[in-house]
């Protein structure tokens, strides 16, 4: 009771909170209203003060240029305007089909709206609004026009502002034919080539009035993203899809009909051979579209950066030399007319030099493609075993391990004697030969690494489990295993596509003691003002053990291990240095490998065709390859101190087949899952060895040489 008493007089001498009214909430609003757009006709009235005359649109801004340099700063690789190529001509010389692909592609609306489109605007700033940037234009012919003549590329909430107003502005002052004129003169397509006139004879060798339909949509694809679309870069399949995409549009829109249509999508575009000056092509294009992506084109083609690259352009020139000498050499004896060749610096990950074709401005056979790095990839053949050794030893297997190189079916379901095709389910049975044809019996898993065997390869991989080794393989820097349901014991023969820069990167992991340092193409990046956008920082993650790295070093550096095959003067040795090195070539020879390290640069090399087609059988490893690497790696070499790789510690286990033995205890001879429990290597052997889906058919090869064929298993 006392208690309620007090509750009550609490309640009682409680302060009420006075709400405001209807009648002060509308007076609220009005003012907030007066105030709001006083606010908004000052910064109008402010932001059109601030504006440039709307008459010098006819007189286009010259944009700063930026700079593409190597990793001394004094190499200038690249100037991204250069000296700019732009010509003026009359309304009536500009065919029709170029005006209509320009429409369709960029603004369909324009002789309707009154200089900006407001659905546009709208579905921009929504965009905008859901990704929190400002990447999304919204923008008319009109206002892309201001943009390029008057304001410069700059996205900010008030640039957006003054950009609508000019366009209103110029509107009121020009007719449309001529703002679309002025539009169609001004506009940068890339390559330096600003107007319609610039960009066909840049293109196709001719002035826009002979500019077929084809060649017109080309040129209106190239308005929206100039560098990701050039017809000399990387991605000229995108720029042929949007031309096609836009072709439909256009067809649509009723400017072409249906037969213009399907006869321009089916005709052959050939493009002019290019006449800028670049070195090292296929890695300035890719710098540009790394920045392209993380600043956007209008920063690029008009900011100034600076870019600090991590290339040499002393070893890029040496690998320019080297490829194009042994490509020509190549195509002549082993009909390989393409080849790559990327070095990086395992210590920082800097690409070094990078060349991604035999000939970048050979665009007929697709020499702008840049192999290293862009497509789906090249498969790796036997280049991708030292992923899956790597994978076994770190689960305890010594170097010294016995491995019955002898042909094996590694189908389960198939018959060990090698005579069926498929299994009874329809699944091809496997059971791959090595590259000579011939097997060796017992080996060491250093010889066969050394030798590349392929049946104790595939032996391996069972052994270190395809997940395991994928995993290692994707944090060493692989990153083009992203199916791993796709692949199975083929993998390790180079059954998946890998890029040649990714390779490069992944051995660098070897010579850099285990430790990853992904691959980087800038070192830093500066605006017109010199301020550090961008500076190359460490990035280096352990990703496997000293120990392994040094193992594997000193198996792919033993010249003693690969002289069998590939004799002792071979293109992997070098005298006086410690080189480590692995080759790979893909099922009838359509690709051939080298990948080779030292502790401060790791170099690969790929040779083949770009549509696939096969080498000769006498190109195939080390023959086609091998020249190119190690000409590159002598000159690349000379002149820098001799380093050697970290010896690793001696590795043994108390095992048959771990210690370098066959003989069981028992006294048989068995295959290594007899004695081996591959979940627990160093463990016990198996209790049921039987129970391994691949230890019938392993052991069958081994008792049909050493004993009787032993009692059938039931099937597992």
């Amino acid at each position: 009771m006392k208690w309620q008493i007090t509750q009550l007089n609490s309640f009682k001498n409680k302060k009420f909170i006075h709400w405001p009214s209807h009648k002060q909430w509308l007076e609220l609003l009005v003012w907030a209203i007066v105030l709001g757009a006083i606010g908004f006709f000052g910064m109008f009235i402010y932001l059109e003060r601030t504006l440039p005359d709307a008459d010098t649109i006819a007189t286009r801004q010259v944009s700063e240029s930026t700079k593409i340099y190597d990793r001394t700063s004094q190499v200038l690789l690249y100037d991204i305007h250069g000296e700019e190529k732009r010509t003026v001509i009359p309304w009536e010389q500009i065919p029709a089909n170029a005006k209509n692909a320009t429409l369709a592609a960029e603004d369909s609306n324009f002789y309707s709206h009154g200089g900006f489109d407001v659905r546009g605007i709208a579905r921009s700033f929504f965009k905008d609004v859901l990704s929190l940037s400002l990447s999304q234009g919204g923008s008319t012919l009109t206002q892309q026009l201001v943009k390029n003549a008057l304001l410069g590329g700059q996205k900010t909430p008030f640039r957006k502002i003054q950009e609508l107003i000019l366009s209103v502005q110029i509107e009121k002052k020009f007719s449309k034919d001529q703002i679309f004129w002025m539009y169609l003169n001004q506009i940068p397509y890339g390559s330096n080539a600003y107007g319609i006139e610039s960009a066909s004879k840049t293109y196709f060798g001719k002035t826009a009035a002979n500019l077929t339909l084809n060649e017109s949509v080309i040129l209106a694809s190239l308005i929206q993203a100039p560098t990701r679309y050039s017809p000399y870069g990387s991605h000229v399949d995108e720029l042929i899809a949007r031309k096609d995409i836009l072709l439909a549009r256009m067809r649509d829109l009723n400017y072409i009909s249906v037969d213009d249509y399907q006869q321009s999508v089916d005709e052959k575009l050939v493009f002019k051979k290019t006449t800028e000056s670049v070195t090292a092509p296929h890695f300035v294009i890719m710098v540009k579209d790394y920045l392209v992506k993380k600043y956007g084109e209008d920063v690029v083609e008009n900011s100034g950066l600076k870019v600090i690259t991590t290339l040499d352009a002393n070893l890029q020139n040496i690998a320019e030399d080297s490829v194009t000498k042994y490509a020509t050499i190549n195509k002549k004896i082993y009909k390989a007319s393409n080849a790559v060749l990327v070095s990086v610096n395992p210590k920082n990950g800097d690409v070094l030099a990078l060349v991604g074709s035999a000939d970048y401005f050979d665009t007929a056979n697709e020499g702008n493609f840049n192999v290293a790095i862009d497509g789906t990839g090249r498969q790796p053949g036997s280049s991708f075993k030292p992923f899956a050794y790597a994978t076994l030893f770190q689960k305890g297997y010594p170097d010294n391990t016995i491995l019955f190189d002898t042909r094996t079916e590694f189908n389960s379901y198939c018959s060990p004697d090698l005579s069926q095709i498929k299994d009874q389910y329809g699944t091809p049975c496997y059971h791959p030969q090595n590259y000579d044809g011939t097997y060796r019996g017992p080996v060491t898993l250093r010889q066969a690494l050394g030798q590349s065997l392929n049946v104790v390869a595939v032996k391996v991989l069972y052994l270190a489990g395809i997940n395991d080794t994928i995993n290692n393989a994707a944090r060493m820097g692989i990153s083009t295993l992203n199916d791993p349901n796709r692949y199975g014991l083929s993998l390790v023969l180079g059954g998946a596509e890998v890029h040649p820069i990714d390779m490069a990167s992944a051995y660098g992991v070897f010579a850099n003691d285990g430790v990853r340092n992904p691959w980087q193409i800038v070192l830093s990046v500066q605006d017109a003002n010199g301020n550090v956008l961008e500076q190359a920082s460490d990035r280096s993650e352990r990703v496997l053990e000293p120990q392994i790295a040094r193992l594997m070093n000193n198996i792919l550096s033993d010249n003693l291990a690969r002289a069998p095959v590939f004799g002792y003067n071979n293109s992997l040795y070098i005298p006086g240095r410690e080189i480590a090195a692995k080759t790979g070539t893909t099922q009838d020879n359509r690709d051939g490998w080298v990948v080779g390290f030292t502790p401060s640069i790791s170099t690969v090399v790929w040779t083949g065709n770009n549509n696939n087609s096969q080498m000769t059988v006498a190109g195939a490893g080390v023959s086609a390859a091998g020249p190119m690497w190690h000409e590159f790696m002598v000159k690349a070499l000379a002149n820098t101190p001799i380093e050697s790789f970290p010896e690793p510690y001696p590795v043994s286990a108390n095992k048959a087949p771990l210690d370098g033995s066959y003989t069981s205890p028992d006294g048989q001879i068995h295959t290594i899952l007899y004695n081996v429990d591959r979940s627990d290597p160093l463990g016990p052997a198996p209790i049921s060895p039987g129970n391994d889906p691949q230890f019938y058919n392993w052991e069958w090869v081994i008792r049909g040489v050493f004993g009787p064929l032993p009692t059938p298993l039931p099937d597992n």
